[in-house]
């Protein structure tokens, strides 16, 4: 087969979900249902703990950046797979496919390492409650909220010019939703054994490195959890962990199999399957995790609701006159 170098090319093409052609529809439905899902589940989650008094804690400072960072995750790819499926057209230009890339890694980047420092306010918050307010006080919960977000995007959006600095041949197509590393190599032609080794090198710098730290947080939490003395103490300290262990189990889980598994047992379907988990279902699931199993949340969400609706209805009727034509005077 002729392999034709496409260095110069304008864009890819992402085959996506093209083998069902006829379950475009269905698919577009499924997905914009969960689009919706993230934007207003996590931007609940976001209200709530701005302006319910009970829960101005590092806790929910956290709870609400990640929520932030989830709706820009999905934000990335999801427009896009919508589009895709509405139009029947899946070109995408070289640029916006760098552009997706690039916020891809740098958002995975910002993720991993804010998991690791709500963990790590679990540990403090269990393992040293006397020294808690001191430790987490609002100061350093914004450090370790903005290095969460900088520290890796001078190291992703190197890696994303390393890709799109080689050099592509035979097909544009790339066998999976949206612009990632994996179908990229698939295209590229030359040696790329160095951007192979780039891209594990990231991903233990800044997945591993963070799921290790938060294994040996939850080690000494469990241990002081189970020292306590009290049943309900014991409950109560495991329900404020639960939400935050199944998240980091489920997005570290499908990550790494993504991401850390041999070359040679890649499959295209498993790709997209794994790819969809960690992009889309884990944000999705991520405000039902910490609502359904957290009462403060519970509570909170029982007063601001309510007003909330209470507010748009009123705000929808319409304007009446002053009674007998007198004006008010504000």
């Amino acid at each position: 087969m002729t392999v034709t170098n496409l260095t110069g090319m304008v864009e890819f093409i992402l085959l996506g979900f093209s083998d069902f052609p006829s379950r475009q529809g269905i698919l577009f439905g499924i997905f914009l249902v969960i689009y919706m899902s993230v934007l207003i589940g996590n931007g609940l989650i976001i209200t709530i703990t701005k302006v319910d008094p009970a829960l101005q804690t590092p806790m929910y400072f956290f709870l609400g950046n990640f929520s932030f960072l989830e709706i820009c995750y999905t934000s990335v790819t999801l427009p896009r797979m919508l589009m895709n499926l509405w139009t029947r057209k899946r070109n995408i230009s070289l640029l916006a496919c760098a552009v997706q890339l690039g916020f891809l890694l740098i958002l995975g980047g910002t993720e991993c390492p804010l998991l690791g420092v709500m963990a790590y306010d679990r540990y403090v918050a269990i393992c040293k409650p006397l020294n808690y307010p001191l430790i987490m006080n609002h100061r350093v919960c914004v450090q370790l909220v903005v290095a969460s977000w900088v520290s890796g995007v001078p190291v992703q959006i190197g890696q994303t010019y390393q890709i799109f600095s080689l050099s592509f041949c035979g097909s544009n197509k790339l066998n999976h939703v949206f612009c990632d590393i994996h179908p990229l190599f698939k295209v590229a032609c030359g040696d790329i054994s160095l951007n192979e080794f780039s891209v594990y090198a990231d991903a233990v710098l800044f997945a591993m490195v963070p799921f290790l730290l938060i294994i040996a947080s939850y080690v000494k939490i469990i241990s002081t959890i189970l020292k306590l003395p009290s049943a309900t103490g014991r409950s109560k300290a495991f329900s404020t962990c639960s939400s935050h262990l199944t998240v980091v189990a489920l997005f570290f889980g499908s990550a790494i199999i993504m991401n850390l598994r041999p070359k040679s047992i890649h499959a295209e379907g498993t790709d997209k399957i794994l790819a969809l988990f960690y992009t889309i279902v884990t944000p999705m699931f991520n405000p039902l995790m910490y609502s359904l199993r957290n009462e403060d949340v519970i509570a909170a969400m029982k007063k601001v609701i309510p007003k909330t609706l209470s507010s748009n209805f009123f705000s929808s009727l319409p304007p009446h006159p002053p009674p007998f034509g007198r004006k008010f005077v504000s």
